[in-house]
């Protein structure tokens, strides 16, 4: 009792795509984050240790 189906298979290829502003906007938000972690560290090393 061998039953034989036809079924069609859809393919699908995914591709991701690289939007640039998107890159830009995330480049942008972190090089902000290494500012302002790199200013906080300064004005704790300049005014706040030598108080100790």
């Amino acid at each position: 009792m061998s039953t034989h189906r036809d079924i069609d298979i859809e393919e699908r290829h995914v591709e991701k795509k690289s939007d640039s502003s998107l890159v830009a906007s995330t480049f942008i938000k972190y090089a902000a984050y290494v500012v302002i972690i790199f200013g906080v560290l300064y004005f704790l090393v300049r005014y706040v240790f030598p108080m100790f």
